[in-house]
C-alpha cells in the first residue's frame, strides 16, 4: 500500500504519522524529537506544564531534532492562551488542540503563520474549523484514549469528515499498528495520529511501572469515566477508577484552578501526573480501546519502521 502525502500548511513530514500529545508529561521533548527524527510530527503535550517548563521542553526538542515539532494544548486548561502564546514565541511548527474548541487560536496561528489543527469528532465542527482557518483537522473516534468527543467509531466519522472539508484529515483513535493505519488510509485519511503506542515506547516519559501496566492491560480493563473537564474519558481500570466509579468523586485536597470549568469530582491534572510518576493507585491512566495489541516497549524508531513495513505489505 502506498502511503498518502500529508501536507499541513507549509509542513511536509516525510511520513504521515503524528504522535499524540499525551499529558501530563508523557509527551515531552525526547519522545517528540524521536518521532520527528523518523520523519513524522513529534508533539509536546503542554497541558499541565508551566510557561517556563513548556519553553524548556520546546528548546530541548529543538536541540534533539531538526524535524517537525508541535504542541498539543487542551482547550479546557485555564492556561490555554498563555501556553499558546508561549509556543508561538518559541516558533513552534504547529498547534494541536482538543477537549473543547477555541476560535481565537486560529487568529493567533494566522498572525504568527503557524498551522492550527483542532481535534474534532463531527463533520460540522470540521467544516467550522476549515472556515476559521484550520490547516488540517484530527478526527478522533470513540476508540481513542483520554477525553472523548463522540460515541461513534472512527470508521463512521472519518468518511463524513473527509467529504465535508478540503483540508487534510488526520485519523485518530485505536491506531496501534500498520493494519490500523492502513484501514484509516483506505477510508481517506491523509495521516494518522497515534497516542498509546508511543506512550508505550522507550522514549516516553512514563514511569517504568506505568509502561509495564500498559503491557498488562486487556480489552476488558478499559473503562469510561466522567472527567471534571465535562467529557467522558477512556482509561485503564485500576484502584483509582474503581473508587471513582463506585463513589462518583475523589475530592482533591486542594484546587490549583487548572481548568476553566471543573466539576471538582477529582483533580484531572493531579491524577494524570500521579500516573506519569508511577503512583498508579492514585493515578488516572488514559488509554485507547486497543492497548492489548501492544506486547512490548520498543524504541520509537522500531515502532515506526515496523508499522511502515506492515503498511507496505498490505494491498
Amino acid at each position: 500500500m502506498k502511503l498518502p502525502e500529508l501536507r499541513i500548511g507549509k509542513l511536509r513530514p516525510t511520513i504521515p504519522i503524528v504522535q499524540g500529545g499525551m499529558a501530563v508529561r508523557l509527551s515531552t521533548a525526547p519522545l517528540a524529537a524521536a518521532v520527528a527524527n523518523e520523519g513524522g510530527i513529534g508533539v509536546i503535550a503542554a497541558s499541565g506544564m508551566s510557561i517556563s517548563e513548556l519553553r524548556e521542553e520546546i528548546r530541548k526538542a529543538r536541540s534533539l531534532t531538526s524535524g517537525i515539532i508541535g504542541v498539543n494544548i487542551m482547550f479546557a486548561a485555564a492556561a490555554f492562551v498563555d501556553l499558546i502564546k508561549t509556543a508561538i514565541e518559541e516558533k513552534i511548527d504547529l498547534i494541536i488542540s482538543g477537549a473543547g474548541f477555541s476560535r481565537d487560536m486560529f487568529i493567533y496561528g494566522k498572525e504568527a503563520n503557524i498551522p492550527v489543527v483542532p481535534i474534532v469528532s463531527t463533520a460540522k465542527l470540521a467544516k467550522i474549523s476549515e472556515k476559521l482557518g484550520a490547516s488540517a483537522v484530527v478526527v478522533e473516534g470513540k476508540e481513542a484514549g483520554g477525553h472523548l468527543g463522540t460515541p461513534y467509531s472512527l470508521q463512521e466519522i472519518l468518511p463524513e469528515v473527509k467529504k465535508a472539508v478540503n483540508i487534510p484529515v488526520i485519523a485518530a483513535g485505536g491506531i496501534v499498528d500498520g493494519k490500523d493505519a492502513a484501514k484509516a488510509f483506505k477510508l481517506g485519511a491523509d495521516g494518522v495520529q497515534m497516542g498509546i503506542r508511543f506512550a508505550a515506547s522507550v522514549e516516553s516519559n512514563a514511569a517504568d511501572n506505568l509502561k509495564e501496566f500498559y503491557l498488562q492491560a486487556k480489552g476488558e480493563d478499559i473503562v469510561l469515566i466522567d472527567s471534571p473537564v465535562g467529557l467522558k474519558g477512556r482509561a485503564i481500570r485500576n484502584v483509582f477508577t474503581d473508587k471513582l466509579l463506585q463513589e462518583g468523586t475523589i475530592p482533591p485536597e486542594k484546587c490549583n484552578k487548572c481548568l476553566k470549568k471543573c466539576t471538582h469530582t477529582f483533580c484531572i491534572m493531579e491524577s494524570l501526573e500521579n500516573a506519569q510518576k508511577g503512583k498508579l493507585d492514585k493515578g488516572l491512566v488514559f488509554s485507547g480501546e486497543y492497548i492489548s495489541k501492544i506486547k512490548e516497549i520498543l524504541p520509537v524508531k522500531q515502532i515506526i519502521r515496523s508499522l511502515l513495513q506492515e503498511v507496505e505489505t498490505l494491498p
